[in-house]
């Protein structure tokens, strides 16, 4: 006898996008008033791919909107952090228009302490965030189990001039072999 039921795969997404634009940016990327669409969009492509394990940091947009929206639906999700939770807190988290510190502070309170890595301080942010984004993408490509991991970009689709953590990002998963999708921030 064949069994005619299929076992469903493992969905892993991996995750980076934009953070919100600083008060009088002259080059919008992400507006503060663009947050409902993107949670909107988010919220379908998790239902849609049927996301299990969602893998990312957690600056504030396009990470803590995602990281919200997972532990809301009880999607488990992974922390990767590029130093130290105080120092990527104030540099990456309150910095930007919105209330954004007592949802960071509630994700990493609640998040499981094997779920959460933080990664070893280094004295250059560029450097930084470019090891978190190969951490995030390894992370993701090792859990998922083959042909299911996806790479999850929340931008406008321009690259910055120099160096851009979200361009990287898509780099990155494309070299590890997860499926790209788009989220638009513009």
């Amino acid at each position: 006898m064949v069994s005619t039921e299929t076992t469903a795969k493992k969905v892993v997404a991996a995750l980076a996008g934009r953070r919100i634009d600083a008060v009088g940016t002259r080059i919008r990327r992400f507006s503060i008033n663009r947050i409902d669409q993107v949670r909107a969009d988010l919220k379908s492509l998790f239902e849609q791919e049927a996301v299990e394990l969602l893998v990312c940091s957690a600056a504030c947009g396009a990470d803590l909107i995602a990281l919200d929206l997972a532990k809301k639906a009880g999607i488990r999700y992974r922390i990767v952090l590029p130093f130290s939770i105080e120092r990527f807190r104030q540099s990456s988290v309150v910095d930007r228009p919105g209330d954004w510190g007592p949802l960071f502070d509630q994700l990493v309170k609640d998040i499981p302490p094997s779920e959460l890595i933080v990664l070893p301080d280094l004295a250059n942010d560029d450097e930084a965030y470019d090891h978190a984004n190969k951490e995030i993408v390894r992370q993701a490509a090792m859990t998922a189990e083959p042909g299911t991991g996806l790479a999850i970009a929340v931008w406008e689709g321009q690259p910055r001039l120099g160096n851009d953590a979200t361009a990287s990002f898509l780099q990155l998963a494309k070299d590890a072999g997860l499926k790209e999708r788009i989220v638009r921030t513009w």
